[in-house]
């Protein structure tokens, strides 16, 4: 769950383009962050903290040289400190690495390492990589094949940068289930873990497989497979442009990404051809299989109530991280729908390649070439952009969209479309309860716990709207089905304790609302989430978010959903929390 780059640049200065190219990967980690440049020697600085800090402390952008690599990182193997930051080096600090992933056997290598006399620094699994290259350069090998050599001793996952003083008009990049992309513009070459990084440089990029690996020089780029075989790769032209990276005059990515909403499902409607012509293409299922992480879950919640009280098919929803558990369960007429904002979940991928033995296989992604996009039987793109907030936002309301219009053409019922185009109008009515919603946080941004409660497709989003919370205002917050409430959760509700009910028109409105007043009985804060001619509910609640009246319960969950991120958004902001960069918490789960 780190971000990588490197570059090799025509008669420019190295440094400063890896500083920029490094900000925009902050998402996938901020506990410290290095650059590295080699000239007669490797040049090194790094240390602890946010970019903009070690920057201030250190001048990143003055380090010399025309190319170099460049990390951030999220801590898995020592903590946060200095000399576990990226790039680490060798005994005589002549090769620099940058690495994304999990080395397995890292203590079984560092044991013989050590053994041969090498000498290390840090905690981290990380540097074994850069010892294994310098036993093998030291043997006779040049970088290229010292490091695939060097890549056939490790365990686990990466995606690396490597430069050696040796050569230093080259850097290879590698990959094994961490993403891992190649940028080309001109006679300038790039490699990084993900296309916003280096969309202000390039936008034709080349994505990298497992096991293959990209030689970038300053006479080209090649791909080649571990066993030095060349590999022709077609160039992707990314649409996104650098300013769908930025922060577009907003105060922070997440609020910006909230307003980007309503244009996102607009964009992912347009992919409903597309849609159409991959369940064409389905072949017969009895049974379909859900399985995604975090908010992704929430979104194949809302698919799993779809499915069976629309098309009655028999619908399950499984954690990718426990999706071995169920693998026995899985046969040919399973259709296994897994949904990863990145296409590189590490948990999910590995979901993928168990079903992809046993069941077909259907991708719904955010990222375009990415792992998951490749290995699946099927492929739907959500059409959000890049999302550089932790917190998933337009990436949810994509994949529902998605998931509706597979409903549509599952179910031939065509008619749903015109429902479904219409949503965005709904959202952007959601999004100017904006400052009614930034009061109701400031009233509750002390509160300890909340509750929220729905039924049927209000339950998932309850769920995501705790998760919210969670995730960026560190307050506990619940999600429950409504029913459950006096099996359990009842026991915590004190005097003033904040619910927040989703309560939409439709089959469950009247028994949700039954649990409204059994909270309010108790004492609790009532935030409903309803229609605007509810006035029974309006008479309940203590603050009340209007929908239009023609939102049903079944499309529900796309514009109801924005209320909430609203409110954990400015929550968030009120406690003086920085909702982009939640603490322990990275945008890519790129290891197990």
């Amino acid at each position: 769950m780190c971000g990588i780059v490197g570059c090799i640049l025509n008669n420019k200065k190295a440094a400063p383009v890896l500083l920029g190219c490094v900000k925009r990967l902050e998402y996938r980690g901020y506990d410290s962050v290095g650059i590295a440049t080699p000239t007669h020697k490797i040049q090194i600085k790094k240390d602890q903290g946010k970019i903009v800090d070690v920057d201030k402390n250190l001048k990143l952008a003055d380090l010399p040289g025309t190319m170099g690599i460049a990390h951030v990182r999220w801590a898995t193997h020592g903590l946060p400190t200095k000399e576990n930051a990226h790039p680490h080096t060798d005994c005589e600090n002549k090769i620099a690495v940058v690495h994304n992933g999990i080395i397995e056997n890292y203590k079984t290598l560092k044991e013989q390492l050590e053994d041969e006399g090498h000498v290390f620094k840090s905690e981290t699994d990380t540097e074994v990589i850069p010892h294994l290259i310098e036993k093998y350069m030291d043997a006779g090998e040049d970088l290229e094949n010292a490091t695939r050599h060097a890549l056939t001793d490790l365990k686990g996952s990466y995606a690396i940068a490597v430069m050696s003083k040796n050569e230093p008009d080259k850097i290879i990049g590698a990959r094994k289930e961490s993403p891992l992309i190649v940028g080309k513009n001109e006679n300038e070459y790039f490699v990084a873990s993900d296309v916003p990084a280096i969309l202000e440089y390039t936008n034709k990029i080349i994505y990298l497989n497992d096991y293959e690996m990209a030689i970038l020089g300053e006479n080209g780029v090649l791909i080649k497979d571990i066993d030095g075989n060349l590999i022709e790769r077609e160039i992707e032209v990314i649409e996104w442009t650098p300013d769908m990276a930025e922060k577009g005059g907003y105060d922070h990515f997440m609020i910006k990404e909230i307003h980007e909403q309503p244009e996102a499902v607009k964009n992912t409607l347009l992919e409903a051809s597309e849609i159409k012509k991959v369940v064409q293409k389905l072949p017969g299922f009895s049974r379909i299989c859900f399985v995604a992480c975090g908010t992704s879950y929430h979104a194949s919640l809302t698919g799993k109530y779809l499915f069976e009280s629309r098309l009655g098919i028999p619908t399950d929803v499984v954690l990718a991280s426990e999706f071995g558990y169920s693998s026995r369960t899985l046969n040919e007429e399973t259709l296994v729908i897994l949904i990863t904002q990145s296409g590189e979940t590490a948990d999910t991928l590995k979901a993928l390649r168990i079903a992809n033995k046993k069941a077909k296989t259907l991708a719904i992604v955010n990222v375009l070439g990415s792992t998951a996009t490749r290995e699946s039987d099927y492929v739907i793109y959500t059409r959000a952009g890049p999302e550089i907030g932790v917190a998933a936002t337009k990436t949810y309301v994509s994949q529902l969209t998605c998931i509706y219009l597979l409903l549509i053409y599952l179910s031939g019922r065509h008619e749903l479309l015109d429902i479904l185009q219409k949503i965005p109008d709904h959202m952007v009515s959601a999004l100017e309860k904006e400052n009614k919603i930034r009061d109701i946080a400031k009233k509750y941004k002390n509160t300890p716990d909340f509750f929220f409660i729905g039924r049927g497709f209000s339950y998932p989003t309850a769920m995501e709207g705790a998760l919210k919370l969670k995730e960026i205002t560190y307050i506990h917050g619940e999600g429950y089905p409504a029913g459950e409430l006096k099996h359990g959760p009842l026991a915590l509700l004190d005097e003033g304790v904040p619910v927040v009910a989703v309560a939409p028109p439709g089959k469950s409105h009247d028994k949700t609302f039954g649990n409204v007043e059994e909270v309010k009985a108790r004492g609790a804060q009532v935030i409903a989430l309803g229609s605007r001619s509810d006035e029974i509910l309006k008479s309940e609640a203590h603050e009340m978010i209007e929908f239009e009246d023609e939102i049903d319960e079944m499309f529900s969950p796309i514009p109801y959903i924005i209320p909430l991120q609203l409110l954990a958004y400015h929550i968030s902001v009120e406690k003086g929390i920085d909702p982009d960069k939640p603490k322990n918490l990275a945008k890519c789960v790129t290891v197990e």
